[in-house]
């Protein structure tokens, strides 16, 4: 398939609401559901339609799931009891979204507290106060589902490539990055914290063992051109300096990157994805010497 084209400038104001409101679904597992190994049970899972939580549990003996549907363009309320909700993502501001949310779960006497202000994003406000008028396009949601869509499946041929302790391929909405990420089976050294807006105990327990992690992050409430990237924790001497198959290390982002435009205009996406995903994994474990004939394996044709 091709790859659609992402444009900050155009694409910005609606993936700023998609970051936010991706929060706020997050945010609510945070509350109401039971911690797992490295917050795994608070990231949205990529679906055909967008982004949904997993399901959570409620009264009555329900659950329920909450979704960014781009295709209603809409957030879509699932009970196991069969009951819907729908809420339009044009609400006009933030703070409509946040009270729309809260006032569909409540008609479904579903949980509806959850922390109300924003993570991981600079002089973040509160969502219950963002009244800032904000556009939503539909096309520029459409763009979004399209390259998530577009990007999946090298991201789990590479999962699948992987025997040993893996994330599932999912997407985070702290920071609004879909990811992947890689554990050696070894304890980390103490994470310094200091992640902006990311309690410092959540960062140790999310790095609390060695990894090699790849994602790719759009911007969201960040104006700025989509990439790739991957790093590793602890990162091991000469990291940064070890050759890759496409891309290069950003010392801005202390990570190497490889930019959506550049994988886009490729005569094959998928494999410069793929070639930047397995080079940049064979730095982090050749440099931590991880027992690499363990944990690899050949997919599994479907």
């Amino acid at each position: 398939m091709s790859w659609p084209v992402l444009d900050p400038e155009k694409d910005h104001e609606t993936l700023t609401i998609l970051h936010l409101t991706a929060q706020m679904l997050g945010k609510i597992r945070v509350r109401h559901a039971p911690w797992t190994n490295h917050g795994w049970h608070v990231a949205l899972q990529p679906n055909a339609r967008g982004l949904a939580t997993l399901p959570t549990a409620a009264s009555e003996g329900r659950t329920f799931t909450l979704a960014l549907d781009l295709c209603r363009n809409a957030i879509v309320l699932t009970t196991s009891a069969a009951e819907r909700g729908v809420l339009p993502l044009d609400a006009g501001s933030i703070s409509a979204l946040h009270s729309g949310l809260v006032e569909m779960l409540q008609k479904y006497r579903l949980p509806s507290d959850f922390n109300g202000k924003p993570n991981e994003i600079a002089e973040a406000v509160p969502f219950a106060e963002d009244v800032q008028p904000r556009a939503y396009s539909p096309e520029s949601a459409a763009t979004f589902r399209e390259a998530l869509a577009a990007m999946l499946p090298p991201f789990e041929r590479f999962r699948a490539s992987f025997i040993g302790k893996s994330s599932p391929v999912h997407f985070w909405w702290g920071s609004f990055d879909l990811a992947v990420t890689r554990f050696s089976g070894r304890i980390a050294p103490p994470h310094p914290g200091g992640v902006p807006g990311l309690p410092d105990s959540v960062a140790r327990e999310a790095y609390s063992q060695e990894v090699s992690s790849a994602g790719f992050w759009a911007g969201g409430a960040t104006k700025a051109d989509a990439f790739f990237y991957s790093y590793a924790y602890p990162e091991p001497a000469g990291f940064r300096d070890r050759p890759i198959a496409a891309g290069g290390w950003n010392s801005d982002w202390q990570e190497f990157t490889l930019p959506y435009d550049e994988v886009r205009a490729a005569p094959d996406p998928d494999a410069l994805l793929t070639s930047f995903l397995h080079s940049t994994y064979d730095a982090a474990a050749d440099l931590a010497d991880w027992d690499r004939a363990t944990l690899k394996r050949e997919p599994v044709a479907p």
